[in-house]
């Protein structure tokens, strides 16, 4: 049963890999000067499928620290998240520059993933790297939801928010692996080829909600830019792949969407009643990116493990029911795993409340041994979850 549910996981993520996909996306290479620009989790593996289409082509691609891949003529920069930090910074002002260079007859592919936010990183005038950094730590534990963070952050930056596009005189392409709920390009990587129909005062509730006092300064974003924005790449699809895995396998799919969201412990709980009140074979499939709020230090763990823990502790030791719950980009939140596998013997682990009450679901899985380890995959496409009941 665990192979399975790693093999389902393994699914999800071939049906978003950027070597796979993204070819059959790109127009027919240009004969003018061509520039590409690439940020996010997926920004190497999308830059090395252009070139294998293409050919060489001028470009930067920035990535987070260890996904980066050898390509031949665009540069890899690696660079933080999900805080920002000064590589970032620089690779994102040499973006820019390069952009504003471009002639009319010219193009900019942009290669959109999720991280980008934080990747894609040049403060506007009058905030510094500093501050952007520590806004963006206070942010990723308040519990605030993704395109709350992403609002904030368009109002704070000099390229995100459609400012990459509105900057360049070229014609705009870009190419977007989506990582959010809805998949609207505003919100993947905080959109800098997308309009941004979100404005200051929005960024302004959004930080009062959550008790976060920054006063600014803070940057309106353009409200209309010239750009072809295409998502290329969905969870939606990357369930529908994994739901195939199950069906051969003799199991019932049961797609509840790319969309849930809310506390990792209480959607963890909720996906438990569902799957004790489901009648097997069955696996029932979601997507979306839930929030961990943490109070205190807390301890190791990301968003899907959380979940997991909170959904195997609900189960009350029903043998019958199985489940994986991974980020498709192979890193749960800032550790070494994509996410866990629950298997029923786990019911037995007397430490199971204790560890979750204090964050620290990575320490449970890690001893119990259900951690699922995969490495950079390279893609992103949120978080993927698997319940299997026999």
């Amino acid at each position: 049963m665990r192979g399975l549910l790693e093999e389902s996981f393994k699914a999800a993520v071939a049906a978003a890999d950027p070597l796979v996909i993204l070819a059959r996306h790109l127009p027919p290479k240009p004969r003018g000067r061509v520039f590409v620009a690439a940020a996010g989790k997926a920004a190497a593996s999308m830059a090395l499928a252009v070139e294998r289409a293409w050919g060489e082509v001028e470009g930067l691609a920035i990535t987070r620290y260890g996904h980066g891949l050898p390509t031949r003529s665009i540069r890899v920069v690696e660079a933080g998240h999900p805080v920002p930090d000064e590589s970032g910074e620089a690779a994102a002002r040499e973006i820019l520059e390069k952009a504003t260079r471009l002639k009319s007859e010219d193009l900019l592919l942009a290669l959109i993933s999720g991280g980008g936010s934080s990747l894609l990183s040049l403060p506007a005038p009058g905030i510094s790297m500093a501050e952007l950094k520590g806004l963006t730590q206070q942010l990723l534990r308040s519990g605030a939801e993704i395109r709350e963070m992403n609002t904030v952050r368009k109002h704070l930056s000099a390229i995100a928010g459609g400012r990459l596009a509105a900057a360049c005189p070229a014609r705009v392409l870009a190419l977007i692996i989506s990582d959010v709920v809805g998949d609207d390009p505003t919100h993947i990587a905080s959109g800098p080829c997308a309009a941004d129909p979100t404005t200051v005062a929005d960024a302004k509730a959004i930080l009062a909600r959550y008790g976060i006092d920054y006063r600014g300064p803070f940057s309106e974003s353009p409200k209309s830019v010239k750009a072809e924005n295409k998502v290329i790449a969905t969870a939606l699809r990357s369930l529908e792949a994994a739901g195939e895995v199950f069906r051969k396998a003799g199991f019932r799919p049961e797609i509840l969407g790319d969309t849930i969201t809310g506390e990792a412990r209480e959607v963890g709980r909720e996906m438990a009643q569902r799957a004790l009140k489901t009648k097997g074979p069955a696996a029932i499939i979601s997507g979306g990116e839930c929030t961990v709020t943490i109070a205190g230090e807390g301890g190791r763990g990301g968003r899907c493990a959380e979940f997991l823990l909170s959904f195997g502790l609900a189960l009350k030791d029903r043998c019958n029911i199985w489940a994986i719950a991974a980020d498709t980009d192979g890193i749960d939140g800032s550790e070494d795993n994509a996410g866990a596998v629950w298997l029923p013997e786990f019911a037995q682990r007397p430490d199971a409340q204790a560890l979750l009450d204090r964050h620290d679901s990575y320490g449970f899985f890690q001893a119990a041994g259900g951690l699922v380890v995969t490495g950079p995959t390279r893609t992103n496409v949120n978080d993927y979850r698997a319940i299997l009941v026999r």
